[in-house]
């Protein structure tokens, strides 16, 4: 499939990008990008003072830089922006990156010449990933810049799995190091392609793994004996929200016909919280996934570097702004943290009522021989650390601030920074849920001659029982956690 691009990309395009997919500009997109660099040229030609134009960035902005050093200028600030440090950013993550910032050159206030543009989208097509630091972002500037040092031929990359400098890696896709004219160097490191890129590609992992967190606080509900009245349509409904119905349409639908359900129902007046209100934790999740959808979409629409041009070759008009600050995007990205923490923070206790001998009447620990074997005892003790670590990371970027550049930027807004933490904490309930799995099957192991699965759980059971075997301290569990994790990552609930 591929990806056009006319007006505005959404987040789903960009997602499928970072998956793989081609990318392509329509005719009129290409004729604004054209547009916008003949107007930067009519700036220049006329002495139009403009922002990383003709002066200097950050704090050097009222420095006139005469059109003779203008190339400088630009090579300097790829060069001089590419300070990011720590591990590489995934490959999924740098495509996604790439097609934000195609995205907006798109909308046609950029500036830069149409063969920039080309460049980055011959990368996407023949797989050319530069390597870029995932650390020292406070909003945009040090990924974009070790992007765009391959395109200047600097820097290094992958080219089908292989490492090489970036003069090798153009000459590999058919490609020359690219002399930067004016403003292009500054328009490579600006906008907000990196946390809305990133963002992008965590909204598709949010989204498969709240369909999982269903899915396996159904097979817990039916192993615990859940009680289902709390969960009934019309009970729901009075406390009204899309997310708390969506969730109870999910688990009625999962459970309709359980026959360990029908077994256990009046056993408890009302279940533990972490079995109660699933409907609420998930489907507050949910309604938050939905709101930064849409954020992330009004951001894909937006022009978002400095300065922004428009006008005609006769009129130019340069605009300085603060377009690349984003707020809104730090802000959602912290929201969706919490909420998943939250999401993840009760799979673990749920994990907990499954091998807690105090809370069930299952084996202790689900441990096949009491004593000799301590079955999920420590998985458990795994699932509590990763959600420990949630908490932490659940903590707000959005907030922190800084100052930079001799008190120019003097707000920061850490759109980057909340994205990655947003990524981090679904790397980690990615485990959570799968150790709930895990312990919710074996916890069915034992069940499996007192009543019937319902077809929905039994789906679940049976998927996890493709890939994880019933577990008698005969191996690493570890092995087990991973090779789930990896399923629920990738496949869809049902798959």
């Amino acid at each position: 499939m591929t990806i056009i691009i006319d007006n505005a990309a959404n987040w789903r395009d960009i997602a499928r990008v970072g998956d793989g997919e081609k990318l392509e500009l329509a005719p009129a997109a290409w004729d604004r990008i054209a547009h916008a660099n003949r107007i930067v040229a009519s700036l220049v030609e006329k002495g139009i003072r403009a922002y990383g134009v003709n002066t200097g960035v950050g704090a050097l902005a009222s420095q006139v830089v005469a059109p003779a050093m203008q190339e400088k200028l630009s090579r300097n600030i790829i060069l001089s922006h590419a300070c990011g440090v720590g591990e590489l950013a995934p490959e999924r993550g740098i495509r996604a990156i790439i097609a934000v910032q195609v995205a907006n050159f798109a909308h046609g206030h950029s500036g830069v010449r149409p063969e920039i543009v080309r460049n980055l989208l011959t990368f996407l097509e023949r797989g050319c990933i530069p390597e870029v630091p995932s650390r020292g972002s406070a909003g945009y500037l040090t990924h974009n810049a070790h992007i765009a040092l391959v395109l200047i031929g600097e820097g290094m990359a992958r080219v089908a799995g292989r490492r090489m400098n970036g003069r090798q890696a153009l000459a590999e896709i058919g490609l020359e190091p690219l002399v930067l004219g004016a403003k292009e160097g500054l328009s490579l490191v600006n906008g907000t392609a990196c946390a809305t890129g990133l963002t992008s590609i965590a909204l598709v992992r949010a989204e498969r793994l709240l369909c999982w967190a269903d899915a396996a606080a159904a097979l817990t509900l039916e192993a615990a004996g859940g009680q289902m009245a709390a969960f009934d349509e019309h009970v729901l409904a009075m406390r009204p929200s899309p997310g708390i119905e969506a969730v109870g349409t999910s688990l009625r639908r999962l459970l309709d016909g359980s026959g360990l359900i029908a077994a256990a129902q009046g056993s408890r007046t009302q279940d533990a919280l972490s079995l109660r209100a699933v409907p609420h934790v998930h489907g507050a999740a949910r309604e938050v996934l939905e709101r930064s959808a849409l954020l992330v979409d009004r951001e894909l629409a937006s022009v978002t570097d400095n300065p922004a041009v428009s006008g005609t070759i006769d009129d130019p008009k340069v605009f300085s702004q603060a377009h690349p600050v984003a707020p809104a995007l730090g802000q959602t990205a912290d929201s969706l943290t919490i909420a998943l923490a939250q999401v993840a923070a009760m799979s673990e206790r749920r994990t907990d009522r499954l091998v807690n001998p105090l809370v069930n009447n299952l084996p202790p620990f689900l441990a096949a021989e009491g004593g000799c074997n301590s079955g999920f005892m420590i998985a458990q003790y795994t699932a509590t650390s990763l959600s420990n670590v949630n908490r932490r990371l659940a903590a707000p970027a959005a907030t922190d601030g800084g100052v930079t550049s001799g008190l120019q930027e003097d707000f920061l807004a850490h759109p980057t920074v909340a994205a990655n933490k947003l990524l981090a904490v679904i790397d980690n309930a990615e485990y959570i849920l799968a150790i709930e799995l895990m312990a919710a099957a074996q916890a069915h192991d034992f069940l499996s001659d007192r009543a019937a699965r319902a077809p929905g759980t039994d789906a679940i059971y049976r998927a996890i029982r493709q890939r994880v075997a019933h577990y008698s301290d005969d191996r690493p569990l570890s092995w087990d956690m991973e090779r789930l994790r990896d399923f629920i990552r990738e496949a869809d609930v049902g798959q």
